[in-house]
């Protein structure tokens, strides 16, 4: 199978189940921008040490693909894989609980920075907000499953505390913000 397949050249793309839409299209625009989120998590993982922190982001990779078929398909079609659900976004909160008992509690805002890994972590958060923001826009336009909008909160709340996680873990202090 050839990857170019010239049926994009004019500036459409097909969705799961056959529907063309424009490259631009909110629908598109938000399973892009989760491609994006699950890219800078790949790159994430070979500067994470902590095999089951890369574990889990190993997962969270598998569970972007769906989140992105979701997206991808129209609300009318039928979905071809088993959908994110409430069970999936408990896992993440059970994430984020385990790491922040590894951490001291949060005093004050802090700045991103630190080590490179806590540092580049944020811009995967910043990322992922942006695709819950995509997602929001799409959810204006058609149905969106709850689940996904939980799903893309929690993960960002994740990347937040991995972020500080992985400063100590480097032997790094958090940055705090010292208004001017």
């Amino acid at each position: 199978m050839k990857i170019y397949t010239k049926t994009g050249d004019e500036g459409t793309t097909g969705l799961f189940g056959g529907d063309r839409v424009s490259k631009d299209n909110a629908r598109i625009e938000a399973y892009g921008t989760v491609d994006e989120l699950n890219s800078n998590i790949g790159y994430l993982r070979t500067k994470v040490k902590d095999a089951d922190i890369d574990a889990y982001l190993s997962l969270m990779q598998v569970s972007l693909f769906t989140v992105g078929s979701q997206l991808a398909t129209p609300h009318h079609k039928k979905l071809s894989v088993k959908p994110i659900c409430d069970a999936d976004i408990n896992e993440v909160e059970s994430q984020i609980d385990k790491l922040e008992s590894m951490i001291d509690p949060l005093q004050t805002f802090i700045l991103p920075g630190g080590h490179e890994s806590s540092a580049f972590c944020q811009i995967v958060r910043t990322v992922c907000r942006r695709a819950e923001r995509r997602v929001v826009s799409l959810s204006q336009e058609t149905e969106v499953a709850y689940e996904l909008l939980h799903y893309l909160n929690r993960l960002s709340d994740y990347f937040f505390v991995l972020s500080r996680v992985l400063n100590k873990q480097n032997g790094r202090e958090d940055i705090p913000w010292i208004p001017s």
